[in-house]
């Protein structure tokens, strides 16, 4: 049997779609192309973080049908969990499961092959432990994810997330850390730590925080590089710095949301920062790593948020300079506290401001990658295509090289010629 795999969302879901791939091989099927009309099973793991995720949500698993009306169609994930009465998407789906038991997925699915009858597997998240899943391979050769927690509680005033992801869970330490090891063995040189709220690792657990993982994980034998797919302002206290300072494997990459450039902003928004606590953080980062990339996550359009607050952000956003970021138009969750505010920006005003913030964003991106041109720094060659090689610093800058197939997956030492396409050309040295 053929299985397709759609995925939506963050890198949580990524590394859970990945579990997913990974126990379906184990099993004996195939994996396809979720183009393939021919699949037997169609699996969307879906999100919900915003009004366009709900929509591809359920464009994507109508389309799974139609493209084999045999076939089995499952879902799973945030937009499912408080979804699984939408009659939009019930009439679509076989097995239905939200963010708890998805490591059952195949389990399901299976059940449904053998007795044909509908599975609608919904749990309550806010009373749920961590479901722990691991991997032995990516589906790259040299990066690969490794899901360390999920759930928060902060409770931004914008964000529906906790109320479909639960509470804080950890997985447990040693776990991360056999996982880790044994990806390295399978040849991967670099992690990439990910988590609803990554940073909160270790809430749940007793005495041990994220900087203590990042202290084991630094130990690894043949580990090259730690990643950390995001972390919170607040959560970068001295501890961190302390461990960012010592690791050789921590990369010159760190992404920071933002979502704001205007106290007044911030505080509707029920972050746990103002503009002085940031730009202090990231000021005593760059004391530790003065390299360091910093990028970031911006919403613009928020409810009550002036043309004056906007600039605020935009200019304040110019002032960190930041190596790059993202750039969401407010969505409204239904549910959520920032969806009952009055004061709500029209659709129109939200892509002016968002097109505006773009543009500075890719200035600053830009201008980062100039920055390092004329230096020779090292990347982990990805894909091979045409001659070419291409990888990332550990700043994450992508860099393009001639090269060979053979050196795909091996570290190389290159000089930084020309930027390109939002892109470094380079030589091998």
């Amino acid at each position: 049997m053929k299985v397709a795999v759609y995925t939506l969302g963050c890198k949580v879901n990524t590394y859970e779609s990945e579990y997913a791939i990974n126990e379906f091989i184990k099993r004996g099927y195939g994996i396809t192309d979720f183009s393939d009309e021919t699949a037997d099973v169609y699996l969307i793991n879906t999100c919900t973080v915003t009004n366009t995720s709900d929509q591809k949500s359920r464009k994507m698993i109508r389309q799974a049908k139609k493209k084999n009306p045999n076939a089995l169609v499952a879902a799973m994930g945030c937009f499912t969990q408080i979804r699984d009465n939408d009659d939009k998407i019930m009439d679509y789906v076989d097995v239905v499961i939200g963010n708890t038991q998805k490591s059952k997925i195949v389990d399901l699915i299976e059940e449904f092959i053998r007795t044909k009858k509908k599975i609608l597997n919904i749990n309550d998240v806010m009373n749920s432990s961590f479901d722990d899943m691991e991997i032995s391979s990516f589906n790259t050769r040299t990066r690969a994810l490794v899901k360390i927690e999920d759930g928060c509680c902060n409770y931004c005033s914008y964000c529906i997330i906790p109320y479909v992801r639960g509470k804080v869970r950890s997985k447990r330490p040693e776990k991360v850390i056999e996982e880790a090891k044994r990806l390295v063995k399978n040849g991967y040189k670099e992690i990439v730590l990910t988590g609803i709220h990554t940073g909160h690792y270790g809430a749940d657990l007793d005495n041990y925080d994220f900087s203590d993982l990042l202290t084991e994980l630094d130990k690894i034998d043949g580990l090259e590089r730690i990643r950390i797919s995001s972390i919170e302002i607040v959560e970068l206290n001295d501890k961190f710095l302390d461990v960012l300072k010592k690791s050789n494997k921590i990369v010159n990459h760190i992404h920071i949301p933002l979502q704001a450039g205007s106290d007044h902003v911030l505080k509707l928004m029920n972050r746990r920062y103002d503009k002085k606590y940031y730009v202090d953080r990231i000021n005593e980062i760059r004391k530790v790593r003065p390299y360091m990339a910093v990028t970031t996550d911006v919403i613009v359009g928020f409810p009550n948020e002036t043309e004056e607050d906007f600039l605020e952000t935009l200019n304040f956003v110019k002032e960190i300079g930041f190596a790059g970021g993202h750039v969401f138009p407010f969505s409204s969750r239904s549910g959520t506290p920032a969806a009952k505010m009055k004061g709500q920006l029209t659709k129109e005003e939200k892509h002016k401001r968002s097109k505006t913030l773009i543009a500075a964003f890719d200035e600053l991106e830009e201008a980062y990658y100039k920055s390092s041109l004329g230096s020779v720094k090292e990347i982990i060659a990805e894909t091979f295509e045409d001659g070419n090689l291409t990888g990332h610093t550990d700043d994450y800058l992508k860099v393009k090289v001639k090269g060979c197939k053979e050196l795909v997956g091996k570290i190389i030492s290159v000089k930084l010629e020309r930027y390109e396409n939002k892109m470094i050309i380079g030589t091998v040295i």
